[in-house]
């Protein structure tokens, strides 16, 4: 007994349905909040300026004292201690003491 036939004419557009809207998911689930995330990082590289407090990614905080092309040197408490590092190890910038109230 056969409940199930194929009619004689199907669009095969409708079998490629689910696998279209399966990789619009993708899409807006995944990759664009990724490409949201990565630019939002690039700027923030970008506008890294001398006195910004930063942690990097290995968590170490600072206050930058020196930017050039691809390296942020960061003043490190409570020692002073001067470290040369890349521009993409910085993680986030934190806010002015006085905003964190």
């Amino acid at each position: 007994m056969i409940f199930w036939q194929a009619e004689g004419a199907t669009n095969p557009l409708v079998g490629f349905l689910p696998i279209i809207a399966i990789f619009a998911i993708f899409y807006f689930l995944l990759f664009l909040p990724n490409q949201k995330r990565k630019k939002e990082q690039q700027q923030m590289w970008a506008d890294l300026k001398n006195g910004d407090r930063i942690v990097t990614n290995g968590g170490i905080r600072g206050t930058i004292i020196s930017v050039k092309d691809e390296v942020v040197v960061l003043r490190v408490p409570p020692e002073q201690v001067k470290l040369e590092l890349s521009r993409s190890a910085v993680a986030e910038k934190q806010a002015p003491p006085e905003e964190q109230k």
